[in-house]
């Protein structure tokens, strides 16, 4: 599977674009300069780039080497230093216990269902109390559009797997629904997702 992904992401072209996630953009109303942010999976940077443009301080975490580069190109570009960033496999990766204000995972659809409750767990630990978790994800209807994701269902869920996973938080938004997307070439068209906003008890 690394092989795919750094395969994807060795072209010169930003594969899913240099604009952040829409979700994630339009819940800068939530975030505040100076918070701790993870933005797990972050692919070439464009959502953890936003992010620290937002004024908060970002970890960057992916298992592909050339995305990274290209998210530390990205940063450079766009004039933040507030980006740090780190290759690792999330399924080994060291989830700091109560270590970010603000956990970010968009289109993270890696994990099918056996390995996504530990998942979501760990993004849960690495919270701090009262931390915000945003998260926005393809839905099962996706395969009907083909416009992005994954074509395995079992690496697609919806409101009621993310309800039950992520039941000791405070949800504060959680819906389904479809709508056009653009982001790059990668995500582009009518797309069925899940979104989710919620905050760590505590």
């Amino acid at each position: 599977m690394k092989d795919f992904w750094n395969e994807r992401y060795a072209a010169e072209h930003y594969f899913y674009g240099t604009e952040p996630n829409a979700f994630l953009a339009a819940q800068a109303h939530r975030l505040q300069p100076g918070q701790s942010a993870l933005a797990v999976a972050d692919g070439e940077g464009r959502n953890g780039v936003w992010l620290a443009q937002q004024g908060l301080d970002v970890l960057s975490v992916d298992f592909s080497a050339p995305a990274l580069e290209k998210s530390r190109r990205l940063a450079e570009r766009c004039g933040v230093s507030s980006l740090r960033t780190e290759l690792a496999d999330l399924q080994e990766w060291d989830w700091k216990e109560h270590h970010f204000d603000v956990v970010v995972a968009i289109f993270v659809q890696i994990f099918g269902s056996v390995q996504r409750p530990a998942f979501h767990r760990n993004m849960v630990k690495a919270l701090k109390p009262g931390g915000l978790l945003i998260l926005q994800a393809y839905t099962p209807k996706q395969l009907e559009y083909k416009t992005g994701g994954p074509s395995n269902l079992d690496n697609l869920y919806g409101a009621e797997t993310l309800a039950a996973d992520f039941a000791d938080l405070d949800i504060l938004h959680l819906q389904e629904r479809e709508h056009e997307i653009s982001e790059g070439v990668g995500h582009c068209g009518m797309s069925a997702v899940v979104e989710l906003v919620a905050r760590k008890r505590g």
